[in-house]
């Protein structure tokens, strides 16, 4: 499965199929959230979230193309992410775009 974040794929015709996503809600465990509470205090980069976030991205994008696949595209253009805090130490991730059939 082809993805691209841009509209089109040069020199490939297609067919649009439709829109399709992926989403999860992460959350991070007790002990890594209180460790990352705690490196808030001297400043840095929170690892325990960055790869939460990682692992959630992952997801999503599978979802999203497990969707597409299932409508018989053979690509996904103009790939986008989203996300947004649900609560505290949960995020939502989102991975959507357009599916595509080539011509």
């Amino acid at each position: 499965m082809k993805l691209v974040s841009i509209e089109n794929i040069p020199g490939q015709d297609f067919e649009v199929i439709g829109v399709v996503k992926g989403t999860i809600v992460q959350s991070k465990n007790v002990g890594k959230d209180f460790m990352s509470a705690m490196k808030t205090l001297v400043g840095g980069e929170l690892k325990g979230y960055t790869d939460m976030l990682i692992e959630a991205r992952q997801i999503a994008t599978k979802r999203m193309v497990d969707e597409a696949e299932t409508l018989g595209a053979d690509a996904i253009v103009g790939v986008r992410y989203a996300s947004s805090s649900v609560m505290q130490g949960a995020a939502e991730v989102m991975a959507f775009g357009t599916a595509v059939k080539f011509r």
